[in-house]
């Protein structure tokens, strides 16, 4: 651990020098529109400066821009008014104003689609502005783009001498909408209509239109010098030398599509991190510890849906809890259709071991290329499973 921490205070310390572009691959032709690229001159980047939604070109549309493809069937609404708290009004007009000046959203006076802001209140006594899109969602068909299986990603990330982490600034907003579907995006407030300009939260195919702009932007890239999941970027390096030149690299190709960071939210020249729920470092995997802490703190189930809340929450770590099969079995007869809902005495006991587990978790190390592999087997009347290990 000493020789961690040595490594994240000589990586957070280190001041970057002006960051000069070289020539960047464009993206495939069949992920843009009509265009290539073409790279500018590099200026210096200054990570203390807190990034606003006017600094914000947003990425170039015939690169990649959202389009809705809502159904030719499909009948448009409108949503009946909402009324709000005066403190939630106050609110609501300041981000107005803030997206109006971006040039985020523009004032419509006739829309045929129109949804209504929801208030939402975040730790700090805040309120996030969002928009329901429901009714617009479910005549939309699914943008079949593939996300990245997040196991790969996360084996792929773990074991590296070096990484960075980095988190766009407002990532969507940075995806200009397409012109024939921006009006309907249209929403309701207290002070007029608006519509928006850019892709909002909320939208169905949202993370699949930001991955398609990771993928045309890091195409080159993926799987060996960084790994991505939509917003979520890791810039990964075997050696402290070998990443600043990857993580300038990394930094030139945002500059050369206009993609912008926050930089409250990155963390460069660090030797473990989280990413996408774990704990990633050079030793392997472990599970994020506030994960474990909401698990661990979770009631027993008093319903069927609670149930299966607790057991999804589980299978996003299953592969780090031993025995999990036979340790759940009790909880199978609950989960079928129509069947009463009884905790009884063996669902207790059953429940009270998962939370012993979940409380010794190993860490897990990803396999090596070229190293062999022996995989133990183990099967009970209910139950299989299977470990994988190796030695080097």
């Amino acid at each position: 651990m000493e020789n961690e921490c040595a490594h994240t205070n000589e990586g957070t310390s280190m001041t970057l020098e002006p960051l000069t572009l070289q020539e960047a691959l464009p993206a495939p032709r069949c992920m843009q529109d009509e265009s290539t690229a073409i790279a500018e001159e590099m200026e210096t980047v200054n990570l203390s400066d807190d990034p606003s939604y006017e600094e914000m070109p947003g990425l170039d549309p015939k690169l990649v821009c959202h389009t809705r493809n809502v159904e030719s069937e499909a009948k448009p609404v409108v949503q009946s008014r909402r009324n709000y708290h005066p403190n939630d009004e106050m609110q609501i007009k300041q981000e107005i104003e803030k997206l109006l000046a971006s040039g985020f959203i523009k004032p419509i006076k006739h829309p045929t689609w129109l949804a209504n802001i929801v208030p939402v209140k975040k730790k700090n006594g805040q309120v996030r502005v969002c928009i329901d899109f429901r009714d617009l969602n479910k005549v939309c068909p699914k943008d079949e783009f593939p996300l990245p299986n997040m196991d790969i990603l996360i084996d792929s990330t773990a074991g590296q001498g070096m990484l960075s982490f980095m988190d766009g600034f407002s990532g969507y907003n940075q995806i200009k909408m397409a012109t024939r579907d921006a009006e309907k995006m249209a929403f309701r407030t207290p002070y007029g209509n608006f519509y928006y300009t850019v892709m909002p939260f909320g939208l169905k195919n949202a993370g699949a239109t930001y991955q398609r702009a990771m993928t045309a932007i890091f195409h080159d890239m993926m799987g060996r010098e960084v790994e991505d999941y939509v917003d979520d970027l890791v810039v990964k390096s075997r050696t402290r030398g070998e990443h600043w030149s990857t993580l300038r690299k990394v930094l030139g190709r945002c500059r050369l599509y206009n993609m912008r960071m926050n930089p409250k939210k990155c963390s460069f020249g660090v030797s473990s991190g989280k990413f996408l729920g774990f704990i990633v470092h050079k030793r392997g995997i472990d599970v994020d510890p506030n994960k474990l802490k909401v698990i661990a703190s979770t009631m027993p189930p008093s319903s069927q849906k609670e149930l299966k809340s607790f057991l999804g929450k589980l299978s996003y770590i299953r592969r780090f809890i031993p025995g999990l099969a036979a340790a759940i079995k009790a909880f199978t007869p609950l989960l079928k259709k129509g069947t009463k809902f009884m905790w009884n005495n063996e669902c207790k006991k059953a429940y009270k071991m998962v939370q012993k587990l979940i409380t010794r978790l190993p860490t897990m190390k990803a396999p090596i290329p070229g190293v062999a592999l022996k995989i133990y087997l183990a099967a009970t009347d209910t139950a299989i499973g299977a470990l994988a290990t190796f030695s080097v």
